[in-house]
Formats: structure tokens, C-alpha cells, sequence
């Protein structure tokens, strides 16, 4: 788990990447801006338990891939959750708060994630544990708000205005960040078709 000093801001963006690629690092450089980050750290997970395994590039590939492809000191690119053996975003959540006091962590994911984000492990728990930033993706940003999470925790939401305070809110409180948008994604990267930035 990277090192972080207490009274940093710091974000959490999560995922398989599998490939990482410029459309990850877009999310990651305006999580840091706009939520006024000390840190990000960049989770590459062992593999996403609602994904198909048999396309999952090794892990020590795709950590060496988000590493060439974050490009900012401030991001830290890490595979804790690997030598802890977890496999849900709840229980690396739960963990990184419990080792961290005084650090305020933001979870970050991209709005195409929020459509199918009721359907992972404890997903209420999630959202209890930190604030969550919502970055905009292609063809997400009004599906969004038809989403489940969105609907039930619609009582949370904070102004986009208030991004740069985000971090230091109780839970559950989350925003919806506008902004540049890639059209890349680790799907079309497998399967070998070339998506241009929006």
C-alpha cells in the first residue's frame, strides 16, 4: 500500500485495466485536478469478479502498463489487493480505511461503472465507507442518473462546484464530474479496434 502523510486528500481508482490506457489516465489527471488530490492511487486489481478471467492479461503486465501509462508523480500505481487476496472492492475499502486514520480518501470511478455498480459485493457498504467522484465517460452522462446507486443515494450528492472538498465529507457523499472524455476502453483495445479521443 503506497505511503500517504495524515491530512492528505487522497483518490482511489480501482479497476482491472486490462489494458490501461490513455482514457485511465484522463480519469486519473481530473480526479487530481478537480478534487484537489495530494495522491491518487491507482489499484490494479486481480480481476473483476463480474469479468470474464480468460482475457486477463497477467498482472505484473498490467501493472508495468499503468505505470508507463499514468505519467504523474502523484499517482501511485499499487497491487495491494493481490497479496491480501481480496477480491471485492468493499473489503479493500474497508481495509485501506482501517490502516489510514487522518488520510480523507475519495473512491473514484468512471460513470460507465455506475449502471452495473448495484450489482457489486455490498455495494451500499461502498458508498458508506468513502466519498465517491463519478468522472464522466462517453455515453454515460445521462444514463447515470437513471442508475440505482444514483436513485438511492440521490439524498448525497454534492455540487460539482464542491469537487475540491469532496474528500473531506462524512459518506455518503458523491459528485458527478464533467469534463474531457476519451473514447477508448480496454474492451475495444482487446479486441483490436482503434477508438479515437472525443
Amino acid at each position: 500500500m503506497p505511503h500517504a502523510e495524515k491530512g492528505m486528500q487522497v483518490g482511489l481508482f480501482g479497476g482491472s485495466f486490462n489494458p490501461p490506457h490513455a482514457g485511465h489516465a484522463l480519469v486519473a489527471e481530473i480526479a487530481l485536478r478537480r478534487l484537489a488530490l495530494d495522491q491518487l492511487w491507482w489499484l490494479v486489481t486481480p480481476g473483476n469478479p463480474l469479468k470474464n478471467k480468460n482475457e486477463l492479461l497477467p498482472l505484473g503486465e498490467r501493472i508495468a502498463l499503468s505505470e508507463r501509462v499514468a505519467g504523474n508523480p502523484r499517482v501511485k500505481v499499487t497491487a495491494f489487493e493481490a497479496r491480501q487476496n481480496f477480491r471485492y472492492t468493499a473489503d479493500t475499502l474497508a481495509y485501506i480505511k482501517a490502516r489510514n486514520p487522518g488520510i480523507d480518501f475519495v473512491w473514484i470511478m468512471g460513470a460507465d461503472n455506475l449502471r452495473d455498480f448495484h450489482r457489486w459485493q455490498r455495494w451500499r457498504q461502498i458508498v458508506l465507507t468513502f466519498p465517491i467522484a463519478v468522472v464522466d465517460r462517453p455515453g454515460s452522462t445521462l444514463a447515470f442518473l437513471s442508475s440505482v446507486v444514483a436513485k438511492t443515494f440521490d439524498h448525497a450528492r454534492v455540487d460539482e462546484a464542491d469537487a475540491p472538498r469532496l474528500a473531506g465529507m462524512k459518506a455518503p457523499a458523491w459528485t458527478f464530474i464533467h469534463g474531457p472524455r476519451s473514447l477508448l476502453s480496454s474492451t475495444a483495445i482487446r479486441a483490436g479496434k482503434t477508438e479515437q479521443k472525443q
